[in-house]
């Protein structure tokens, strides 16, 4: 079930959606947020309900994070503000490891969030930009993945060039041909990427045994 949680900040109220398993209290959880657009869908035709189903069904909790301020938002400061605020209230509910997960304005989010909150296990990065997205190299060591489609036209495919050849190991850069800034193009091995690399980074608790 999903259940709708409003965070509040110094800055306002961050709306956000979270989904856990119902036999166990997860110590692990994808947080996702979209671009400036906002929303909970994400990309490639609401992505991000999807992941969510299949984190879930491997342990996971996921909270899918909607901007205060959206609509093309410039100020990668106060994405990182809501993700952050994200964050703790995840370790409030006992989640001990993260993965970040961003789409396009939201890349850059998640890698500052992370830049900025050492207890974030691994980060994945769609479609990225790169403004905001500067200290990229203070992730490691823990593990990113960059997604970028080749027909991109809005953000050119240079830009996850450009912070994966920034950023310190480990790190894997997927450049995937035909596909455009949403990535709709490529949808099924999207899913499969962030998955697999999501549960190669993240314990996961193994179900209570009653």
């Amino acid at each position: 079930m999903t259940d709708a949680i409003d965070i509040a900040t110094a800055r306002g109220t961050v709306h956000t959606l979270w989904d856990a398993p119902s036999d166990l209290d997860p110590t692990a959880a994808v947080l996702m947020v979209g671009g400036g657009d906002g929303g909970f869908d994400g990309l490639a035709e609401a992505l991000y309900p999807t992941l969510a189903e299949d984190f879930v069904a491997r342990g996971m909790g996921t909270l899918r994070l909607d901007f205060r301020i959206h609509k093309f938002p410039n100020d990668p400061d106060d994405g990182a503000h809501d993700v952050i605020a994200g964050l703790e209230w995840l370790r409030g509910q006992g989640i001990e490891a993260v993965a970040l997960v961003g789409h396009s304005f939201g890349g850059a989010v998640v890698i500052e969030a992370a830049a900025r909150d050492a207890s974030v296990a691994a980060v994945v990065t769609l479609a990225t930009q790169t403004a905001g997205a500067m200290n990229v190299a203070r992730i490691a060591p823990r593990p990113l993945l960059l997604i970028h489609g080749l027909a991109d036209i809005r953000l050119a495919p240079r830009c996850s060039e450009m912070l994966y050849a920034m950023a310190g190991e480990p790190k894997s850069l997927v450049l995937i041909p035909d596909a455009t800034h949403s990535l709709r193009q490529v949808r099924q091995e999207v899913r499969e990427r962030v998955l697999e690399f999501i549960s190669a980074a993240l314990p996961v608790a193994p179900p209570s045994e009653d």
